[in-house]
This record gives C-alpha cells, sequence and structure tokens, in this order.
C-alpha cells in the first residue's frame, strides 16, 4: 500500500486587518492594545493582517510584528503593498504579502518608472493633497483617495484605487490616457473632456480600466 503524502487545498478563513495611519510602532501597539481591551477574548491569539495602504512610507516591519506579538495576537501578513522594495521588506520579516479580491497587486515596468519626464509618487495620494507631473506622465504607487487630485500634462498610472481626482493631458495632450486598478473617481479627465462620479458608475466602475479620448467622449476600456 502506497504511502499517501501531504495534501494542499484552497480554503478560507476569516482575518482581522488593522489599517495603520502611523510608522511608529510604539503608537500602532498604544492603539492595537487599546482595541483589543474592549474584548481580549475575541482577539487572543488571533490571526492579524496588517494593511499599510494608507502610509506614506514603509514601516519598520520586524519590530512591528514582534509589537503585535507581544500583545498575543499572530501577525500573518501585510496588505497594501503596491512596490517590489516593500515587497521585499516585508518577506524578509517573515510575513506574507497579502492581496484582496478585488485589486490585483501589480508593479510597473522598470521601464515606465525609467522614462525621462516621469514623476513617480510612491504611496497613498490623501485628502486635500495634489500631485502634479508638469511635461511629463505621473506614476501613482498607492491609492488616491477622495479629495486627493493627480494631475499630469500626459498620461497618468495608478496601481491602486482611484477614487479622488484624475485629470490627464493637462494642457491639452489629447493622446494621454488614465490607467487605474480601480475605479471609483470623483472626477477623471483627459485633455479638457471630463466626467464626474455619477457618470461613472457603470460597467466600468470598481474595475481596472484605460480611459482615453475618443473624438470629443471620454472611452473606457476594461484592462
Amino acid at each position: 500500500m502506497a504511502e499517501r503524502g501531504i495534501e494542499l487545498k484552497g480554503s478560507s478563513f476569516t482575518l482581522s486587518v488593522v489599517h495603520i495611519t502611523d510608522t511608529r510602532v510604539d503608537r500602532v501597539k498604544q492603539q492595537l492594545s487599546e482595541k483589543i481591551a474592549q474584548a481580549p477574548d475575541f482577539f487572543r491569539s488571533a490571526p492579524l493582517v496588517i494593511n499599510i495602504e494608507k502610509l506614506a512610507e514603509q514601516p519598520d516591519f520586524p519590530s512591528l510584528a514582534a509589537a503585535i506579538r507581544e500583545l498575543d495576537l499572530v501577525p500573518v501578513g501585510v496588505s497594501g503593498v503596491v512596490d517590489d522594495d516593500t515587497r521585499r521588506a516585508v518577506r524578509a520579516a517573515g510575513l506574507a504579502v497579502m492581496t484582496s479580491g478585488k485589486i490585483p497587486a501589480q508593479s510597473p515596468p522598470p521601464a515606465l518608472l525609467n522614462q525621462p519626464g516621469t514623476k513617480v509618487h510612491r504611496g497613498p495620494v490623501r485628502s486635500g493633497q495634489q500631485v502634479y507631473a508638469p511635461n511629463g506622465s505621473l506614476v501613482i504607487l498607492g491609492a488616491v483617495g477622495n479629495g486627493a487630485e493627480v494631475i499630469a500634462d500626459d498620461s497618468i498610472h495608478i496601481y491602486g484605487p482611484l477614487r479622488g481626482r484624475a485629470v490627464a493631458g493637462a494642457k491639452g495632450n489629447d493622446s494621454a490616457r488614465i490607467y487605474c486598478q480601480q475605479l471609483m473617481a470623483e472626477l477623471v479627465s483627459v485633455a479638457g473632456h471630463y466626467q464626474l462620479s455619477d457618470g461613472l458608475q457603470g460597467p466600468h466602475w470598481e474595475q481596472a480600466v484605460s480611459i482615453s479620448l475618443a473624438g470629443e467622449q471620454l472611452k473606457f476600456d476594461r484592462l
């Protein structure tokens, strides 16, 4: 009788996710401790995913994981990772890189990042912020939040959700495009032609799309 080996099967589990907005480990630990105190039995030895989508820079992943373990939680992975440097730092800390079901984790091609005139913004663009790329394209390695604005004289590439406003071809370049991993925008515009949120909530809403200009109309294509 042949000996049976191990089997690998897909499965689903419920995991708690902590969305952190501060890279200071002591501050994160304090806030998390306060949450745990509200229901200590529920959180005891619970697996935890760390979401870093709202951070503008990398936290100290080994120190963060150690602080979480000191609270009797089990850090299993990090979500909201949008660039290769952060991905390597997560793995070096012994954590998994987690991806959500809706937004595939993608990295921009090196040729795009190194293209002359291209401006690269690493991390989220938060409410009230504006990022502008004059005379070139703009790459956002993160989410564009509600109330935020990204502008480029050429194309815009957003490796994350677009919830705010994106204006490509700001000086009239009608060949400019907007690319995003999840369309939930307040406004999109290419060479002065725009649509507001109400007009965007159709078949391409919450999808990965490219937006270009066809004549006098915006054209939406699924990525």
